[in-house]
């Protein structure tokens, strides 16, 4: 499986979790449908189909790209 650059990855972690915060805080259709875009990417990114599973993947690739150790995922 091709592996997204670190950079791309946590550009649309920094984008999913802006626009999930402003969302949240006003619930604006715009934010939504950009948060849904971002959501789908990361998915695709990481070859994931959720959205909670990408965001993990997201992470944990960020994670060894820094030289951390990688956390176990749940099974």
């Amino acid at each position: 499986m091709l592996m997204a650059d670190p950079r791309i990855l946590r550009d649309l972690l920094e984008q999913y979790e802006a626009l999930s915060a402003l969302h949240t805080r006003n619930g604006a259709l715009e934010a939504r449908q950009r948060l849904e875009d971002i959501a789908y990417t990361l998915c695709v990114t990481t070859g994931t189909r959720e959205v909670e599973a990408a965001l993990a993947a997201a992470r944990a690739r960020l994670a060894m790209a820094d030289g951390e150790p990688e956390a176990p995922q749940p099974v």
